[in-house]
Order: structure tokens, then sequence, then C-alpha cells
């Protein structure tokens, strides 16, 4: 699918132009990124769904430090998206964690963490989904694939990005047909329980700020105090750090 018949798809699925253009940019972006799960094949998938549009997610509580957002039937890409421009928009004094309830599907988490470092923020992001990983030792699949994202900016104009995955391959690539389903288990091999292990704290993480059983993202984004990526890429000088292109 080329760019410009992905956005027509998206304006066919009837989101305004607005909405249209944000999820397109998403998408463009991770399929820059050689993140082909989670580019234009996701287009096809949503259009496999019930969606609604119009809907518009809702900022239901501020507080010092702390905002929790509602999906409102709004694609998760739509409400991470809100979260972010209101956040680069008023930035915390130090710091502010934001829960984000029925707020699926997320996307490229570290294009969101992306956006933020870009704009001087620290962030961290994770997010839950359906059942996908089983335990290492087997059973049935008890946890999502519970990415993590971080993104640090830098004077220097050129953020560090973390995304990973608790999966071996990820869901949208099984989607996409770039991966089969048997390969989604925890990444690691004979480590496989360390991944499990981090994706279970990161699912219980969410669902534990979530007031009901839905879907969503936990969000951190603070000031930073401290400016480290210059000294670490003069250290790691011709080698590719994480999130760069």
């Amino acid at each position: 699918m080329q760019a410009d018949e992905a956005l027509t798809r998206l304006r066919a699925l009837g989101f305004a132009e607005d909405d249209a253009l944000r999820l397109h940019a998403h998408f463009s972006d991770a399929e820059s990124r050689g993140k082909l799960g989670h580019g234009y094949s996701r287009i096809e998938w949503l259009e496999t769904l019930e969606l609604d549009p119009v809907a518009r997610p809702e900022r239901i509580k501020v507080a010092a430090g702390f905002e929790r957002w509602h999906g409102r039937g709004a694609l998760g890409y739509l409400v991470l998206d809100a979260v972010v421009r209101a956040q680069l928009e008023d930035p915390p004094d130090t710091a502010r964690v934001v829960v984000c309830e029925n707020t699926f599907p997320t996307g490229m988490l570290g294009g969101w963490v992306r956006r933020l470092a870009d704009g001087g923020l620290v962030a961290a992001l994770t997010a839950t989904s359906p059942p996908r990983l089983a335990h290492p030792d087997g059973g049935p699949p008890l946890i999502g694939t519970t990415p993590l994202a971080i993104g640090i900016p830098s004077a220097g104009g050129d953020p560090i990005v973390t995304d990973v995955s608790m999966g071996r391959v990820t869901h949208g690539e099984v989607l996409a047909g770039l991966a089969q389903p048997d390969e989604l288990v925890p990444f690691g091999g004979e480590h496989a329980h360390k991944a499990f292990a981090l994706g279970l704290g990161l699912q219980l993480l969410v669902q534990a700020l979530h007031r009901e059983d839905a879907f969503g993202a936990v969000l951190v984004v603070a000031r930073p105090e401290s400016d480290p990526v210059p000294a670490l890429r003069e250290l790691a000088v011709g080698l590719r750090l994480p999130g760069d292109s």
C-alpha cells in the first residue's frame, strides 16, 4: 500500500481530515522506520473492525503530577495523539503520570515518546493488549506483548528512543504476514522468563491504575535535569543506537 492510498482508505473509514492525517502520520512513521507491522498494514486491519470515527477522547481528571484520560470509543492511536499534544502544550513542572483508560490499539509506542523527546521531555510509555504471550513453561496466553518505550531528549537534536515488545515478534508482524503465530512467544530463548516477568509487571502496573477492565496505557513524562545523550553518542561513535534512522 502506498502513502496516497493509505490516506484515502483512512478517509473512507469516516475519520475527519485532522484525524485521518494524524493516523496517516503515525503509520507513515512506522513504515519509514521499517516497523511494517505498525504501518499501513494496520489500515487493512482497521477496515475489519467496528469503529466510531467521530469519537473523541476526554481528559477526565487533572491533579498535581497526574492526569486521567478516557478513550470514549476513540481509537487508541488518537487517544495517545491527544495525550502527547496535551503534554507538549502544558508540560509538567517536574513530572506527571498519565493514565489512559479504554485506549486500544496504541500502535508504535516509540513514535509517541519520540514526539515528546523532540519536544524536550523525558517519557516512558507502556500499554496493554489482548493476551498473546504464554508462560515460558507453556499453557494459554496470559499477557499481552506489553511493549515499553522510553524517549530521552538531546541538546544535539537526536533523542534516544527505545521501544521493545516482550514478544520475540510483534502481533503486528503476524497481522502483516511477516511472522507466524507460533513465533509470538516471550523473547530470550532459555532466558524467556525475564521477558515474561517484565511483561507481566508492566501489564499489572497498567491494570492497577485503571478503574475498569479494559486495555489502556500509562505514560510517565518529566522535564530533564541533565543532558546525557551527547556524551553517550560520543562514546558510541559509528554505532547505531536505539531509535536512530
